[in-house]
């Protein structure tokens, strides 16, 4: 059984689309939930690019306070699955953030030359986490966000070192500290550590995993 903060940032990085709930403007009192894409910067938070003119973007200018819902494959009729309610507020990301979030969303290009659009993050108070039947439990938001992790820098560097040990036919999306992103036939694959690395041996790490990926 893994670990429920393994399960989450698996699920963070392994995904590309979540549902977004946020609190109606137009239905006052009710939730309204949209299907958004996303990808996450360097502390596995996940950021979002939304148009301004979108109904989940409005109702975010009246209340910050959102959740993200993110699920796994149907396994044998179990389906794990994450809830990170949050503060969901627009910010002005570093150009190296933007690289690594168009890596994995290639096809948002297009969307920041229109100049509608603008980047959210969410921080995370609270995750509800359920790995399968009987694997249900609330992780407090500062779990994902003081995770191991490396630097958007740090980041590029194993991105370099790590390119040539890609299988044929994959595309390098992006390595954290628990393991690599891939885009394989067109649908993003995650290659997941045995056990959290560090920024010193993410690299040796890596090479390994890819390996045997």
């Amino acid at each position: 059984m893994l670990p429920r903060l393994r399960i989450l940032i698996d699920l963070l990085h392994g995904n590309a689309n979540a549902s977004l709930a946020t609190h109606s403007l137009a239905v006052a009192g009710y939730p309204f939930a949209s299907a958004v894409p996303f990808a996450t910067d360097e502390r596995h938070r996940p950021i979002l690019l939304l148009s301004r003119l979108a109904e989940h973007t409005q109702n975010l200018a009246a209340d910050t306070r959102a959740s993200l819902l993110i699920y796994g494959d149907d396994i044998d009729g179990e389906v794990s699955r994450v809830s990170l309610i949050g503060q969901l507020r627009p910010f002005e990301p570093e150009m190296t953030l933007v690289e690594r979030y168009l890596r994995y969303q290639p096809a948002a290009e297009r969307f920041l030359q229109i100049g509608d659009f603008r980047f959210h993050r969410l921080e995370p108070s609270q995750v509800r986490v359920i790995g399968g039947f009987g694997q249900a439990a609330w992780l407090d938001g500062e779990r994902l966000t003081g995770a191991a992790a490396l630097t958007l820098d740090q980041e590029r560097e194993a991105l370099a070192a790590l390119l040539p040990a890609v299988p044929a036919g994959g595309e390098l999306l992006g390595v954290d500290c628990f393991g690599i992103d891939l885009r394989r036939g067109g649908r993003r694959s995650r290659v997941a550590f045995a056990a959290a690395s560090t920024a010193e041996s993410i690299i040796a790490v890596g090479k390994r995993a890819l390996a045997k990926a």
